[in-house]
């Protein structure tokens, strides 16, 4: 079968899905405006749009229309409903499958009737919706005003790739941490008052001057962030540890004790972050917003504190800090939980039953 990916090539999840299908030996064509350094398959062939975005969502129709009649795919999947979604909308090209990212239907169509009509319309053209969360499927549904059922298609984790690595973590120190774009939307400056606060509150006992506040991820908050740090006396214990590499992740994560994700938007649909955290061993806390409760067992795997509130989140790290015990089981659940239900492979598999079930009715 050959398939067409319109996407950000500069997306990990993008480049995940793409090289997770050609190694199983389907013709992949990624056709994009964002280039990425993340390396792909070699049987992935890279088309680059003349025009970039915005303006190349709507004027690289006709190029597409060219490139698509020229490489006959057996379907088009296009990633993203908005920009690349009224994209694959004016090539008219079909089956098209469209796959729904976060902000795309939770932002998007609130910035003005024009926007809500567009992603619609984008919606509508689709013959078939894939989302990777509940949530982001029930909001998807509201938007497109038909019963037809939307696929869930999670993102699953290489449970190999991210795995306990206990020899990385450094024992004379208590890591707390996480990795993530360095934007307003993932209340980073949340991660950093909540960690204010537990140290505070273990002033006087030695734990207090084992706690490391580590940060990975670059963006446009960084210099803010920084200042924030700074304010509150936290830069000779506060690490920032610039991008990292899809493939760098898992190292940098086994040396936390624990991870956080204090994201206050519902555009954060699904938490690949916090299963990746939780494959490693680590016990999560994380915002209730969005998609992210769906990959936690509140009380199991880890806890979960309101968006925004900086003394349920101190609380919540206080709770794992003072309790080993607690943050063994709960590492140890939030792997077993990973690998029963978002493993990698079984991921890909469910995307290859959407691809065949259409390939099969076009053909009869």
């Amino acid at each position: 079968m050959k398939i067409a990916y319109l996407s950000a090539g500069n997306a990990i999840h993008t480049v995940r899905w793409v090289n997770a299908l050609a190694q199983r030996g389907y013709t992949i064509f990624l056709i994009t405006m964002h280039e990425g350094d993340e390396p792909l398959h070699k049987n992935v062939q890279l088309f680059k749009l003349p025009i970039p975005a915005p303006f190349g969502y709507f004027i690289n129709a006709s190029f597409l229309k060219r490139l698509l009649k020229q490489l006959q795919p057996d379907l088009l999947h296009v990633h993203y409903a908005s920009g690349y979604g009224t994209l694959g909308r004016l090539c008219r090209f079909k089956p098209l499958i469209l796959s729904v990212w976060g902000s795309d239907v939770f932002d998007f169509p609130h910035q003005s009737r024009w926007h809500r009509a567009l992603l619609v319309k984008n919606l509508q053209a689709a013959t078939r919706i894939c989302s990777t969360s509940q949530i982001m499927a029930a909001a998807t549904q509201q938007l497109c005003f038909d019963e037809r059922p939307i696929v869930i298609t999670p993102f699953g984790i290489d449970t190999t790739l991210f795995s306990p690595r206990p020899e990385l973590r450094d024992n004379t120190v208590f890591k707390i941490g996480t990795v993530k774009t360095l934007a307003p939307k993932y209340g980073i400056d949340t991660l950093i008052q909540a960690f204010y606060k537990l140290r505070k509150t273990l002033a006087d006992t030695p734990l207090a001057q084992q706690l490391r506040l580590c940060i990975a991820g670059d963006g446009p908050q960084r210099a803010e962030l920084q200042a924030l740090v700074a304010k509150l006396g936290l830069s000779a214990v506060t690490e920032f540890a610039g991008h990292l590499s899809h493939a760098q992740v898992p190292a940098y994560l086994n040396q936390l004790d624990i991870y956080v994700a204090c994201s206050r938007l519902d555009s954060e649909s699904f938490g690949v972050a916090i299963l990746e955290a939780s494959a490693c061993g680590l016990p999560v806390v994380v915002s209730r917003v969005g998609g992210l409760p769906e990959v936690v067992e509140e009380g199991v795997t880890g806890l979960l504190a309101q968006k925004d509130n900086v003394e349920q989140f101190a609380a919540a790290l206080l709770k794992l800090v003072q309790n080993q015990t607690l943050r063994d089981s709960m590492g140890e659940a939030g792997r077993q939980h990973v690998i029963e239900e978002y493993d990698w492979q079984e991921s890909v598999q469910i995307l290859e039953a959407v691809y065949s079930k259409k390939y099969n009715e076009l053909r009869g």
